[in-house]
Parts: C-alpha cells; sequence; structure tokens
C-alpha cells in the first residue's frame, strides 16, 4: 500500500520496533535515540519521489514511503540529509531493519513503514579478523563496523570480486541475508597473510579456511 502525501519513516514507528524484534530490547536506550533525534529536529524522514514501486520479493511494511534522503557511504558510515549519524547506536537501530530485495534495492521495512536508501558500496565493513585453530579446523571471524561478529561458513559465506577500473580484489563476507560487508585493506592483508594454494578447477586457487571449508579469494593463473 502507498503512502499518501505525508508519508514518514516517524520515530513512533521506530520505536516500535522494542516491540517488534528490534535490537534494542530495553526501553532506556531506545528512549535516548529517539529523544536525540528529537532534539535534533529531526522528528520524521520525508519521502521523494524516487523508487515508489515498493520491493522486490520481499514483504514490505504496511506504508510505502519511496526514497529518503538516507546514504551508506563506501566506509560504512551512515548518513541523513548530507550528515553523517554521529552515534553508533543510532546506525544500529537503521541497520537493524535493513534490507535487500530480489533487484538489488536496499530498503528500510518495519511493520508500519518501508524506504529505500542509497548504498554506495556494501552496507557494512569489515574492520577486525579474528582466527581461531590452524590448517582445515581454523575459524575465521569478522567485526562489522557496527559491532556484528561473524564466523566465515555456509551461511556466511566470504567471497572476492574485483575494481572495474584498478583490477584489485575486493573481498566481502556475508553478515546476514543478502546483506555483505566490505572487507578493509588493512584486514585484507591480514587475510592473505595467512592463505594458501590449493588446487582448484579452472588451476591454482588461492584462498583461506574456515569452518572445514577452502574459501577461494582468487586464481593464481588470472592473477599472473
Amino acid at each position: 500500500q502507498r503512502s499518501g502525501q505525508g508519508c514518514r519513516l516517524c520515530c513512533c514507528s521506530l520505536y516500535s520496533l522494542r516491540y517488534h524484534g528490534g535490537r534494542f530490547g530495553g526501553g532506556n536506550i531506545f528512549e535516548g535515540i529517539v529523544d536525540e533525534i528529537m532534539a535534533q529536529g529531526q522528528d520524521g524522514i520525508t519521502k521523494t519521489t524516487k523508487n515508489t514501486d515498493g520491493p522486490v520479493g520481499i514483504a514490505a511494511g504496511k506504508f510505502l514511503c519511496g526514497d529518503i534522503d538516507m546514504r551508506i557511504r563506501g566506509d560504512g558510515l551512515w548518513f541523513y540529509q548530507g550528515s553523517p549519524i554521529g552515534r553508533k547506536e543510532l546506525s544500529k537501530l537503521f541497520a537493524s531493519v535493513l534490507k535487500r530485495d530480489d533487484a538489488g534495492q536496499y530498503w528500510l521495512i518495519t511493520p508500519v513503514e518501508t524506504a529505500s536508501i542509497e548504498v554506495d558500496d556494501l552496507p557494512f565493513t569489515a574492520v577486525e579478523m579474528l582466527v581461531e585453530g590452524k590448517g582445515q579446523h581454523q575459524q575465521i571471524r569478522f567485526r562489522t563496523n557496527l559491532d556484528d561478529f561473524v564466523t566465515v561458513d555456509d551461511d556466511h559465506p566470504l567471497g572476492c570480486d574485483h575494481d572495474d577500473v584498478t583490477g584489485e580484489p575486493r573481498p566481502w563476507v556475508r553478515i546476514r541475508d543478502r546483506l555483505d560487508a566490505r572487507i578493509v585493506r588493512a584486514v585484507f592483508y591480514d587475510l592473505v597473510a595467512m592463505g594458501e594454494e590449493r588446487k582448484g578447477e579452472g588451476g591454482q586457487d588461492f584462498g583461506v579456511w574456515s569452518s572445514g571449508r577452502f574459501w577461494p579469494l582468487g586464481s593464481l593463473e588470472s592473477a599472473t
């Protein structure tokens, strides 16, 4: 259902997240964040005219707000109306209702409202790596910029694409559903340092072990 002209992703509907699976279970933290938004005059997020067709292939909220002036920069920093969102707790709150649809568009979806946002690259960054064990028994964990932890496994695959211009590798790890984190350069260097060669279908692959599986990061033949 599309909303009327005054549709907003308002603080009241966000407040309802504490009752609908929101990340903040207690009222005090959530109320403090909402109070801060109100103090800054951001009592609602107004809609624009873009992306009014709604999400593709995923459930939406009752009202469709279209595109809003919210963006996630390539380094994972959230912006609203061109200004960075200063509090990590608020970014975590929005991230808790972030979804990606079948068409690759990102949405904030609450039980009441749905609004699309812009994501420059991937919505998260992996800023720290933790390693337990060695060899095939090794487990690799990543911490994101919003303090989510994931272990590389079948539910959280590790992959690598390449920059269209420079050809540089751009590794990523799945955080949840269709939401991925870009592994920052310093962490990628640590990942490469613990990598090894393994014969693959197309030749010699270079990658790492985690959760009993070898995760290729690239082909040695293609790099030469």
